[in-house]
């Protein structure tokens, strides 16, 4: 496993992907432009290859009051109490559950949650309005890493199985708690907007497994999509172009949700959804980001042959239109040294042979 605790920005301490060096390349726009150019159908001049468009901002006061936990070390407890893990092996961290889940009675949820704290100090802000004010804005989009989203953070709570069954057996108190998260990504948003200013907002939260949804529409449209929209709705009223979200699963059948929520891509996508059908029939709405997955390249035996096979097999079959080629993994890298770096290597190689 291939983790460092250098940040994107001045080796501030938070873990995350290591990073690798791609080989550069010299084109017309900038890496924002064409990744405008990419969404709206119009001109770009090569493909967005996965991040480059942004400078990702994982860092706030909260993740200094609450670190991760390192890799393969002891479990921490996050802003809700919720004991997190981050196993030897796996991409990232993960809730560990059993007999310590925070809510074990949805109906006493009141009991075990109360609301965090987002009052931080201008000093606490200060280093992280610094690593913003760093990033040449007409290059890339300022970032923010909004994390874990309304159905993560109920199953971080309560683990997936009480969360699923909650909606069915006790769900005016499930919308109680949904508001409730809803009313503190809010206060997150407030405080990381007034402070940072993002040009774009990239927020995890898993709706699907790799085959299917983990609810019905009809239940996603009940509990879900208001909350996602009012969210989005705030970031955009606070000056946010540009809204990514992640959820790297199946999740065709929720399109038409995604673009009522006001996502603009959804990253994380992957090849078992019907990417072309989607891209054809969705394009001019959302843009898709992903195709690659993780678990056919980023692999111990990995080689560079397989991974520039996967790689091409997906820019042939989604074409240049509304579409980023991507790893499908919530963030820059992989499991194992070089996998990420060999897919970028390859996207630059496809973006001279499909564009021209």
């Amino acid at each position: 496993m291939f983790i460092t605790k250098e940040s994107l920005y001045s080796g501030f301490p938070i873990p995350t992907y290591k990073m690798y060096k791609i080989k550069e390349e010299f084109f017309m726009l900038t890496k924002r432009q064409n990744l405008l150019e990419t969404i709206k159908g119009g001109n770009p001049d090569r493909y967005v290859n996965q991040f480059e468009p942004f400078a990702l901002q994982f860092m706030t006061p909260r993740e200094v009051r609450f670190p991760e936990p390192d890799y393969g070390g002891a479990p921490r407890r996050n802003w809700f109490g919720v004991l997190i893990q981050w196993p030897k092996g796996t991409p990232g961290s993960f809730p560990v559950h059993g007999n310590q889940k925070v809510i074990k009675d949805i109906t006493h949820w009141k009991d075990f949650v109360t609301m965090p704290d987002t009052n931080y100090s201008e000093e606490e802000w200060a280093p992280w309005v610094a690593e913003a004010e760093k990033v040449d804005r007409n290059e890339q989009f300022v970032t923010y890493f909004a994390w874990p989203g309304i159905f993560e953070s109920l199953h971080y709570l309560m683990g997936m199985e009480d969360s699923l069954v909650n909606f069915y057996e006790e769900p005016e108190c499930m919308h109680e708690l949904i508001d409730f998260l809803t009313e503190y990504e809010l206060r997150m948003a407030d405080t990381v907007c007034d402070h940072i200013h993002p040009d774009a907002i990239y927020r995890h939260d898993d709706w699907g497994s790799q085959l299917s949804t983990f609810m019905s529409k009809q239940m996603f449209r009940e509990f879900l999509l208001e909350p996602t929209k009012k969210i989005y709705d705030y970031y955009r009223s606070k000056g946010v172009v540009l809204v990514v979200h992640h959820t790297d699963s199946y999740c065709e059948t929720f399109v038409p949700e995604m673009i009522e929520a006001g996502i603009d891509i959804w990253q994380g996508a992957m090849s078992t959804n019907n990417l072309p059908k989607i891209l054809q029939e969705y394009g001019k709405d959302i843009t898709i980001m992903g195709g690659i997955d993780n678990g056919k390249i980023d692999r111990k035996d990995w080689t560079k042959e397989a991974i520039n096979a996967e790689t091409d097999r997906i820019c042939e079959l989604c074409g240049t239109k509304y579409f980023i080629p991507n790893t499908t993994y919530g963030g820059v890298g992989s499991v194992y040294e070089g996998v990420y770096e060999a897919v970028s290597n390859e996207i630059n190689v496809l973006s001279k042979k499909f564009f021209k």
